[in-house]
């Protein structure tokens, strides 16, 4: 067989890479990449994953839609790719509960029963994917609107009933600028009201940065760490007139170093998922592929 020049140097980058990662304590640190960050193909961001020697996926997007609006034909062949590849499902996203929320009316009522429906959805292509995870919300702040007492108590009520019905699975719920938990010192408050055990967080200390909260350590030292489900991983910037710009792992100001080691101490033995937002001119996987050089470079010093 007559190799060009270029596969023999990209078979060899490649070969690097497996030995670099072969000291990499990824078991100790089970780390996957959500897969349409990388492409919206999901046999092309399979055989990415395998490159790199990952072995977790978040599931998000497939093929383009959402995972919880494909139908169950195209979740069974993106869940055979992953078995071919030898690839396991940290968690389901879905969009549960990422709307204002519902008032109490007739009208405010549909509302929710659609969200019901969402969940329903979002069990069955868990179970499909093999994983007990499932990333939900806590509503988002519609414009003007601020958090109250009065709010977060029936957040609290419907969050519980969600456990209820969840039974079995469990429900991570992501702070995210927006919304009602946005920071680590709300999600370790929603972690104290609503004890339910099958509901933890799935913490993104990058969007609390985005909200203005020092993400590490202070709003990390807000949660309980035994109820961390999931870890999402990425850097952000501040920008001069205070908003938020997602970067390159490496290129901003998140201490990501600090909080896995902050996270191995506490006993976290979850998944983290590179996340990474920030988008180059060159693409998707062009970017993710850098953020994930970055960060495998961080992982080597943990």
């Amino acid at each position: 067989m007559v190799h060009t020049r270029r596969e023999l140097l990209a078979g060899s980058l490649l070969a690097a890479w497996a030995r670099r990662l072969r000291g990499v304590p990824l078991a100790a640190i089970p780390l996957g990449v959500t897969t349409d960050e990388i492409d919206d193909d999901v046999l092309t961001a399979v055989r990415f994953l395998r490159e790199y020697g990952l072995s977790w996926a978040e599931v998000r997007n497939l093929w383009g839609p959402y995972n919880t609006e494909q139908p169950m034909e195209k979740i069974r062949a993106a869940r055979s790719l992953f078995q071919e590849h030898g690839i396991r499902v940290s968690i389901e996203d879905s969009g549960f509960f990422k709307v204002p929320l519902p008032p109490e009316t007739p009208a405010g009522q549909q509302k929710l029963a659609e969200q019901w429906a969402l969940l329903d959805r979002s069990m069955e292509r868990a179970k499909a994917f093999g994983t007990d995870r499932i990333r939900i919300f806590t509503f988002m702040l519609g414009p003007g609107e601020s958090t109250s007492e009065k709010s977060y108590a029936r957040i609290d009520e419907l969050l519980r009933e969600a456990a209820r019905r969840a039974k079995g699975f469990r429900l991570a719920v992501e702070n995210i600028g927006g919304g009602h938990v946005a920071t680590g010192a709300q999600a370790g408050d929603l972690l104290k009201r609503v004890k339910e055990a099958n509901v933890g967080i799935a913490w993104d200390p990058n969007n609390a940065g985005q909200s203005g909260e020092r993400a590490f350590p202070d709003g990390y030292r807000a949660l309980d760490p035994a109820r961390i489900f999931h870890v999402h991983l990425r850097d952000y910037k501040k920008q001069p007139d205070g908003k938020v710009a997602w970067t390159a792992v490496g290129q901003g100001e998140f201490d990501n170093l600090g909080q896995i080691r902050a996270l191995r101490k506490d006993g976290y033995q979850g998944t983290y998922t590179l996340e990474t937002h920030w988008r180059d001119a060159k693409g998707k996987r062009y970017s993710t592929e850098t953020s994930l050089k970055a960060l495998l470079r961080v992982i080597e010093q943990v």
